[in-house]
């Protein structure tokens, strides 16, 4: 599978952009286990045109972690194209174009997903980004606004004649947000459309190496994104590729677990500030499956959400450490 002049290989698997998850810390450890490419946080238009300073840090990338791709979204051609011109000097492999989010913060202003009820601007919007840069540009968007508007199967073909190199589809709609059961039956309808020619990258409950291997199997997409199921789980990579691959898997110890943790604590800190490296680190922390079934693990939990310094949050990693080795 090739974006550009980018060859991803065969299956790829792809960590999808996040807000306040897919941090340079976390980027980094997640290429180290396989990630064929990972996206930034993604990134306000109308922000970044304003110089807000939160938002252009967010364009901090390095070159262990490429591929990379930068992801925007707004809701006016002007904002876009200059935030497309802006990202660019960042130096990324692919600016990826959000019209799936579908939090109200962003899709109730008309961007992210919100572009699934205005068509005409959505292109509008696509074909002049396309026009304004030079690094391949990619779309990620969901199967239409509700089950009543599934038209994502016309939309990737208008997508496509926009100039884009990839199309990335969440197999849900807007009004589903993230609840129910993601449809890929859609997502392999425009997959093998035969006048789609770009690749179409799959993106829903992907909580396995084995749905991975069954979303390349059945429904033939050109690679898997995974996103909520990569929290505090950055191996998972490494499971799904051993999956597709037909290798032995060769599961990590939960002390190598456990030090992959407190590393991504330490890069967050190094990269961002102990305030906001911290922040960052919490989300992970308490989502991770490595604490499983520690007792009353509730008030564990708690403690990692107010801890306030590296000292105290590594502490209280130690202390689980010491736990689950029994």
């Amino acid at each position: 599978m090739k974006i550009g002049n980018i060859d991803f290989g065969s299956r790829p698997v792809f960590l999808a952009p996040m807000e306040d998850v897919t941090d340079i810390g976390f980027r980094m450890l997640c290429k180290r286990f396989g990630a064929a490419m990972v996206y930034t946080e993604f990134v306000s238009a109308e922000a970044l045109v304003r110089s807000v300073k939160s938002t252009v840090s967010k364009l901090a990338i390095c070159d262990e972690e490429r591929p990379v791709g930068i992801q925007i979204y707004g809701r006016s051609v002007e904002d876009m194209v200059e935030a497309a011109r802006i990202v660019e000097q960042a130096s990324p492999d692919i600016i990826d174009i959000n019209f799936g989010c579908p939090v109200k913060k962003v899709a109730g202003k008309g961007a992210g997903a919100g572009m699934l009820r205005n068509i005409p601007l959505m292109l509008d919007i696509t074909r002049e980004v396309v026009k304004a840069v030079k690094v391949p540009v990619t779309v990620k968007t969901r199967l239409g606004w509700d089950c009543e508007n599934l038209v994502i199967t016309t939309l990737a073909e208008q997508l496509q004649d926009c100039g884009i190199q990839a199309l990335t589809i969440h197999g849900r709609t807007r009004s589903q947000m993230y609840t129910g059961k993601a449809d890929w039956t859609l997502i392999g309808e425009v997959k093998n459309n035969p006048r789609i020619h770009i690749p179409i990258i799959g993106n829903g409950d992907i909580t396995s190496a084995g749905e991975a291997k069954e979303a390349f199997d059945r429904y033939g997409v050109d690679a898997v994104m995974v996103g909520r199921a990569t929290f505090g789980r950055p191996w998972i990579f490494k499971e799904i590729n051993e999956c597709i691959n037909g290798l032995p898997p060769q599961p990590l110890t939960v002390d190598e677990k456990i030090d992959l943790l407190e590393e991504q604590l330490r890069i967050n800190v190094e990269r961002i500030d102990e305030y906001r490296g911290i922040l960052h680190t919490r989300r992970h922390l308490a989502a991770t499956p490595v604490f499983k079934g520690i007792p009353d693990f509730r008030q564990t939990r708690i403690a990692m959400l107010r801890a306030s310094t590296v000292a105290e949050l590594t502490s209280i990693l130690e202390d689980c450490r010491a736990i689950v080795r029994v």
